[in-house]
């Protein structure tokens, strides 16, 4: 972990490493944002455009590092024999929020890119009183294609595309009880990601739920350059909705 910006700390919880960014001046409502990686791994450490957004409305953001798991609710050796990812976010990471900056539902919000953007929404649809306010940047929604490119982790975790496709984040979503905030965006270049987005989205209108998308901006595709365009209005998303949480339980 680079030591150039000292917002950004290392810590080990329950065994596994996690980046945590503080920022200068912390908002006064205790804010805090859990972000979730991408299958390669890159950190946000260096990305000024999220940074920015970071110090700019006060956010500290704690960033677990869990490998290419998928953020999945199964267990695999590649991140823990006993706990997984899913359950990992969702105890210890959200323990250590509370901990470290007495900060709990619905004052924390979860957000990711690419892999860690299908597990945003999924682990939002699974849990969204815990998580009512989510945002995915290029969601990679319908991952059981990668059971047919020999994802040997995703094998070991599910066996078939079938079983993979049934814990999809658009499988989880349930028409009573959704996360009350929702956004997620798309590249129209990304060939391999965006059918499922729309699909997504088609099926959230289907059955009534708000969400807000953009399925329109282009930015080059699948990467880091389209993250980076969509970094301002993602999380001006996570802080507007974050404060109509606070004011509506107030």
């Amino acid at each position: 972990m680079p030591d150039a910006d000292d917002r950004w700390s290392s810590i080990e919880l329950h065994g596994h490493a996690c980046h945590v960014f503080t920022p200068r001046n912390l908002n006064p409502h205790r804010y805090v944002l859990v972000y979730l990686h991408g299958v390669h791994l890159e950190s946000l450490h260096d990305k000024r455009e999220f940074l920015d957004q970071f110090e700019h409305y006060g956010f500290p953001v704690v960033c677990p590092q869990c490998g290419p798991t998928w953020w999945s609710d199964r267990v695999t050796p590649v991140f823990d024999p006993v706990i997984s990812p899913y359950q990992y976010v969702t105890q210890h990471v959200r323990n250590y929020v509370q901990q470290r900056w007495s900060s709990g539902p619905p004052s924390i919000g979860l957000f990711g890119t690419s892999m860690g953007g299908q597990g945003a929404l999924r682990i939002a649809y699974r849990l969204p009183h815990l998580f009512p306010v989510v945002a995915a940047i290029a969601p990679a929604i319908d991952f059981q294609h990668r059971l047919d490119e020999d994802d040997e982790i995703l094998i070991e975790m599910y066996g078939d595309r079938e079983t993979a496709r049934q814990d999809t984040a658009t499988l989880h979503v349930h028409p009573l009880n959704w996360p009350r905030n929702q956004f997620f965006c798309c590249d129209p270049a990304d060939s391999r990601w965006f059918e499922s987005a729309e699909r997504l989205a088609m099926k959230l209108r289907a059955l009534g739920v708000p969400f807000e998308s953009d399925l329109n901006t282009t930015a080059g595709g699948h990467g880091f350059r389209y993250y980076r365009a969509m970094a301002e209005p993602t999380l001006r998303f996570l802080f507007e909705r974050l404060e109509q949480e606070r004011k509506r339980v107030a």
